[in-house]
């Protein structure tokens, strides 16, 4: 009798299970940027993206005095936007390149280094003492409400993404991004 109360329990827990991944597979799939939208690159291939141009869509953040700022407050000036989090290994690996490309094209460029603060794994004090403590001087925001993440389908990070002056997205790098490509895409805003 108390094997058969133990079997159903599980089996409700399992169908419970299954419906919230259901529910939750939904609601991120209608945000989800399909792979075609980012480039080549990310497989591999270092070919162009896509055809179209993509207005870089605005979201609100939190800066490190804890005051709302939104992407369009940043328009007129190249921007290059880094998701990652401090519990992301291939995140953390990739700072010191974002860290070197801010001493070297800061005044031309502007960095936004948004933390997906979700406030357990990070948080805004926790962001800002493993900053101070790696000893990073670039700017760091905080997507504490992963309006960012959400806008721009930051689904798997870390995640790049690169926007001109007046507001249009050039290029998406999805995973670790080099140097070189780094300081390539960087070049390209400049220059335009």
């Amino acid at each position: 009798m108390k094997q058969n109360v133990i079997i159903i329990i599980l089996s409700v827990l399992l169908v419970a299970l299954i419906a919230v991944a259901a529910v939750t597979y939904s609601a991120l799939s209608e945000d989800y940027v399909p792979s075609d939208v980012l480039p080549a690159e990310t497989s591999g291939n270092s070919a162009a993206v896509t055809e179209e141009v993509e207005t870089a869509p605005d979201f609100t953040m939190t800066d490190a005095d804890g005051s709302e700022v939104s992407l369009s407050d940043f328009l007129g000036k190249p921007i290059v936007i880094n998701f990652w989090a401090t519990w992301c290994s291939p995140c953390k690996s990739e700072l010191p390149t974002f860290d070197a490309a801010y001493t070297t094209y800061g005044e031309d460029v502007q960095f936004i280094m948004l933390n997906l603060t979700d406030g357990y794994r990070d948080t805004v004090d926790g962001v800002k003492k493993f900053v101070a403590d790696s000893g990073y001087t670039f700017p760091v925001y905080f997507d504490t409400e992963l309006d960012g993440a959400n806008t721009y389908g930051a689904y798997s990070i870390p995640m790049t993404v690169f926007i001109d002056k007046s507001g249009v997205v050039t290029y998406k790098k999805l995973g670790v991004i080099s140097e070189s490509l780094l300081t390539s895409k960087i070049e390209a805003l400049i220059a335009e």
